[in-house]
């Protein structure tokens, strides 16, 4: 487990950073909010532990950031102040909880483990390919941070390529996914294959959907060269 902590009290991240080691993590510490956002950026973790009243970019402003950037990362926060209005801040910006200094280290592990254990629960939810995710409940997709439309029948056939990602899916079973025992003629499929890629792919530098000849189709972002 990797675990990113960020906090500007150097005694309290030593004795953090030393407690998650014994338990066998993974950790990187940094002290502001600004070196967090940058690492973000190159490091993917498991969980981040982050302190309220950061110099420069504070805890709010960085959670806030993450969740605009549709980042599931599960955020445990960490602060001196114990109001309901400050906890309620925190919440509302997408933390994930609240633990409120001081704290005891094993009552951090706990919360650790139990925010780690829902949020497996919630990325069941959420597919992710890449940089495009398609949310099961709500159905919304996005890529980059954008929001991207897609009719039923597309939000259906990116599903499907995106359940079985990065492997092929044939025509025949996306035909038979798609339209079960009524499937239309061949240029159906391709038609929305067409659609599909006008949303997703065409308006990116880099293309997700590839043509497999022969055999059908595959969501993958390892092609160099899509094949139209």
């Amino acid at each position: 487990m990797r675990i990113l902590v960020v906090e500007d009290n150097p005694d309290i991240l030593v004795n953090i950073v030393d407690f998650l080691i014994l338990k066998g993590c993974t950790v990187d510490a940094l002290y502001n909010g600004a070196a967090a956002l940058a690492q973000l950026g190159r490091q993917e973790y498991d969980l981040l532990v982050l302190d309220l009243n950061l110099p420069g970019l504070d805890g709010l402003a960085l959670c806030r950031w993450l969740r605009a950037e549709l980042n599931p990362l599960p955020v445990l926060m960490l602060t001196a102040r114990e109001t309901l209005d400050d906890k309620l801040a925190g919440f509302e910006v997408g933390a994930d909880d609240y633990l409120v200094k001081p704290f005891a280290l094993p009552e951090l592990w706990s919360r650790i483990q139990a925010v780690l254990k829902r949020s497996q629960k919630q990325l069941a939810r959420c597919l992710t390919v890449a940089d495009l995710t398609l949310d099961l409940d709500t159905r919304k997709v996005r890529r980059q941070g954008r929001d991207i439309s897609l009719n039923p029948k597309c939000l259906k056939l990116l599903e499907i390529l995106m359940k079985n990602a990065p492997h092929v899916v044939s025509r025949a079973s996306l035909a038979s996914q798609l339209w079960a025992d009524e499937p239309p003629d061949s240029d159906g499929l391709k038609s929305h294959i067409y659609l599909l890629r006008s949303a997703i792919d065409k308006p990116f530098a880099s293309a997700l959907i590839h043509t497999v000849h022969g055999q059908g189709y595959r969501l993958a972002a390892d092609d160099h060269a899509p094949d139209h």
